[in-house]
């Protein structure tokens, strides 16, 4: 797949058949984030694989649980007040069930660790599209990361105490085989020309 194809195309996948794709999939997928452009060429982001069905489900079952404990203001993102609802409604598996969990952490106080980590995300879900993959962004550990119980739980999962979690991304074969690739026009983003 030609690059401007595989950005142009590239979809939020949320369904997955639950297959663990190859190692070596996987593997192109975290080259193409290490990769990407960081400040002064730091390359500090930090990539926690995880694959395991149980420390999957119970991720899952922490972080439904610090949500629920969470009460939702006016000011809110909306996602955010999204996953507060879900989980106190119980059964909120943030991940979608995909059977990659490729979580993004970088150096707490270094003034590029989000944008660097975004650079890195993206050319990962751009690597997936290419690689029939489906992907999305998650971000609630994230929203988490000063929580101490997924602090503590992601610290056992080989995040370092010195960083902080900058996003997700969640990766697997899409419940309908390929993913969705539909070009949908762009309605936002808006470009001025000085």
């Amino acid at each position: 797949m030609e690059a401007l194809e595989a950005i142009f195309t590239r979809r939020s996948t949320r369904k997955f058949n639950g297959e663990v794709p190859e190692k070596e999939l996987i593997e192109k997928v975290i080259e193409a984030g290490r990769y990407a452009p960081s400040g002064s060429n730091s390359q500090t982001t930090h990539f926690i694989v995880l694959t395991d069905k149980n420390v999957l489900d119970k991720i899952a079952e922490i972080v439904q649980c610090e949500f629920a404990k969470m009460e939702i203001t006016d000011d809110m993102y909306i996602s955010l007040k999204g996953s507060i609802n879900a989980s106190k409604k119980g059964s909120y598996v943030f991940h979608y069930g995909a059977p990659v969990f490729i979580v993004v952490a970088n150096k707490k106080g270094y003034g590029n660790a989000m944008a660097d980590s975004a650079c890195a995300l993206e050319n990962m879900m751009i690597a997936a599209n290419a690689l029939d993959l489906g992907s999305c962004w998650i971000n609630q550990l994230h929203w988490l990361d000063e929580n101490d119980a997924i602090r503590e739980y992601m610290l056992k999962h080989g995040l370092n105490k010195d960083e902080t979690i900058t996003g997700g991304l969640i990766l697997g074969y899409a419940a309908e085989g390929k993913p969705e690739r539909t070009i949908v026009e762009r309605k936002g983003n808006p470009v001025t020309w000085g």
